[in-house]
């Protein structure tokens, strides 16, 4: 009875604090101090009596130098969340019994990710795993009696005890060298360590893990994958899994996953799809009938339009739901009855939730304008819930009525301490070029006054079939650029996605031709069009292929007062030879180093070099694979030659993203120094 009234005294107090905003006089800019202290919700998870959904929230920390996440409840009719699993380790991915009796989760505070149990009404949690390899993933069965995960194991050992004195000679053999005779020897940020992600069927009744999936070949796939890629069918007689079991894969060519199905005691696995293009996210109808995923049409390209396709399991045929939709899929749900499924696909800078009615296949658009992700249905059937958040506040947790289609706000995490800061919205604004209309979003500065003038500052998406979104981002965060008084702005030129898969596809082989004019006429559509824009004061930052257009504007025009490039790249051809997946730069640049030199030659930052002027920040880290560190180093030692003004900003222990908090604030010191340099003069 205390512990109730406690927490809703808290309920009753944040609320109030959401409900009094501070005027403008005592709110202040964004600083990296508040930034950091803005804690993370993701996965929410509703309970099968629908009375409450656990979430994760994550709180990241100067002092630990990391992140802690933690599993947190919340009623379903909104509310402060509670902390239920909770310690100094991480504590993440929750997942009701099917009962509704216990939540499992993955935990680290043994030492490695195994699952954890606790008791939905409260107790002490334990263990029930101990895999050598750790626990990637997991889901119930219906029954409650089995849990399918997924672990790393050696493909060529025979029961996890081989795999634990394995893994126990390679932590404590001192010679660290390894040998490879194949491609894809290492991937993002991580060598290839001889060991696959294997599924296992495990009872939990005390029984031994079955091994569904072995071989040399990973569940989840190593790339291109869905939210699991892995389900067991309702009457737990049959797996739904991703594999990718194509030659092309140890070539760093394949992105040909395909959705195979096993029988729950592993004597039979079999491949359902048959397109050597990339099918994903397989998932069994409630009543079992049907089994629906997203699948691409394209081999080779990772950027192709995901379509829903609906498995008829009686009469073994296939449906491609949404093939005359112009929208790519992000991701999908069932309706509790099986009667229609809900999905999301990105447009214009937000999502789009749609549903398809079964067995008719009508869609019908039933929310816009929004930016949701983590749809989960309430076990009625009548609410979706779902993370919302936009460019001046970050995810929480909303309720949708299907009735009214009413979106609700459930949570207000970081309440009182964005009622202390002064953020704008974003604003849309569209402009012509190479005949289309081209969308953005502008964000003005805090405490904007239409009669100050105000330098601009363009950021530059990667991908580069990618996008800006209203949403607000931890590592490129917009508000962050704009809290020292510029005004920002975010172009998604031709190649971005939730436009159209043709204006998706019109970068391929096009990487500084229209992205780039598209860039150019921006800026002057935004100087002809905002007179607080100060005309004489720009800058432009990018990372990963926004790092490369940061590179290629540095050859290609001298309008800018100062470049920022993150992860960006400078020499298609040695790119070519150090990335891992070369089935992105065969598509993107059709072809070989070798089968197409010209196009490399073309489109390379590095054929400019002479014309290089401005003032640029360069910045990469050591493990870096997707773009890798000699990338960065090129450039900026063909900058330092051409005696620009030029800096270096060097992580050794970060990867294509900058993870650490203390790396993450001198990052951004870094750049909103260099950008005060040269736009605050």
């Amino acid at each position: 009875m205390k512990r109730a009234l406690k927490y809703l005294i808290i309920m009753v107090i944040s609320l109030s604090l959401g409900l009094a905003p501070l005027d403008a006089q005592s709110r202040k800019a964004l600083t990296f101090d508040d930034f950091i202290k803005i804690k993370r919700v993701t996965d929410p998870q509703p309970s099968p009596d629908g009375k409450n959904l656990a979430l994760v929230i994550t709180a990241m920390s100067l002092e630990t130098n990391r992140g802690n996440s933690d599993v947190y409840l919340v009623s379903a009719a909104g509310g402060t969340p509670v902390p239920f699993v909770f310690s100094p380790a991480a504590d993440y991915f929750p997942r009701w019994s099917p009962d509704g009796r216990l939540l499992a989760f993955i935990s680290t505070r043994d030492g490695s990710p195994q699952i954890w149990l606790i008791p939905a009404s409260g107790g002490e949690a334990r263990k029930v795993t101990d895999f050598p390899g750790g626990v990637g993933s997991f889901s119930w069965s219906r029954s409650g009696k089995f849990l399918l995960l997924t672990s790393s194991v050696f493909p060529e050992c025979p029961d996890l005890e081989a795999n634990r004195r394995k893994f126990e000679e390679q932590e404590t053999n001192k010679v660290k060298a390894r040998i490879y005779d194949h491609l894809l020897f290492r991937h993002w940020n991580s060598w290839f360590d001889g060991t696959r992600s294997h599924l296992f069927l495990l009872p939990l009744d005390g029984g031994k893990p079955l091994d569904l999936t072995p071989g040399d070949y990973d569940t989840p796939p190593i790339a291109l994958g869905g939210e699991l890629d892995f389900c067991l069918s309702p009457d737990e007689k049959e797996i739904a899994l991703v594999r990718n079991i194509d030659p092309e894969l140890k070539l760093g060519l394949g992105t040909n996953n395909d959705i195979f199905l096993a029988t729950a005691d592993g004597q039979n696995l079999e491949k359902l799809t048959t397109s050597r293009a990339n099918d994903i996210d397989p998932k069994y109808s409630p009543d079992g009938r049907y089994l629906a995923y997203r699948a691409m049409a394209r081999p080779g390209f990772e950027a192709d339009k995901l379509d829903l396709i609906l498995y008829d399991r009686q009469n073994r045929t296939f449906s491609n739901l949404t093939e005359k939709l112009d929208y790519s899929l992000s991701e999908f749900v069932w309706a509790p009855d099986s009667r229609a499924i809900y999905f999301l696909c990105e447009d214009k800078a937000r999502t789009a939730l749609f549903k398809v009615n079964l067995p008719s296949g009508k869609i019908e658009k039933i929310l816009e304008g929004h930016y949701l992700s983590a749809l989960r249905p309430s076990p009625d059937g009548r609410t979706i819930y779902a993370l919302k958040q936009a460019i001046n506040y970050p995810n929480d947790l909303y309720a949708l009525d299907l009735a009214t289609r009413k979106l609700r706000r459930l949570t207000e995490v970081n309440a009182e301490l964005l009622a202390g800061l002064e953020m704008n919205a974003a604003e849309d604004f569209w402009f012509e070029s190479e005949g289309d209309r081209v969308h953005g979003l502008l964000l003005k500065p805090p405490f904007f006054d239409p009669n100050k003038k105000y330098p601009l500052v363009m950021l530059i998406h990667g991908g580069p079939q990618g996008a800006w979104e209203d949403g607000f981002h931890y590592r490129w965060n917009a508000q962050m650029f704009a809290a020292p008084g510029y005004v920002v702005a975010m172009v998604n030129f031709h190649g971005s996605t939730g436009y159209g898969q043709a204006f998706t596809d019109s970068i391929s082989g096009d990487w500084g031709g229209k992205p780039y004019r598209d860039l150019i006429r921006a800026v002057g559509y935004l100087h002809g069009t905002f007179p607080f824009i100060d005309k004489d004061k720009l800058g432009a930052a990018g990372a990963s292929y926004g790092g490369y257009m940061i590179d290629w504007i540095a050859g290609q025009t001298d309008i800018f007062d100062c470049l920022i490039s993150h992860s960006g790249v400078f020499d298609l051809r040695s790119e070519y030879g150090a990335t891992e997946e070369l089935w992105f730069p065969e598509w993107e640049y059709r072809g070989t180093p070798w089968t197409n030199p010209e196009m490399y030659q073309k489109f390379s930052p590095s054929s400019y070099v002479q014309n290089f002027k401005t003032p640029t920040l360069v910045i990469h880290s050591a493990n870096d694979f997707r773009v890798p560190l000699e990338q960065g180093l090129q450039f900026f030692t063909s900058l330092q030659r051409r005696g620009v003004p030029s800096r270096l900003l060097y992580f050794p222990d970060e990867d294509h993203f900058i993870q650490k908090p203390l790396n993450a604030r001198l990052w951004w010191k870094t750049v909103l120094d260099w950008l005060a340099t040269y736009l605050k003069k």
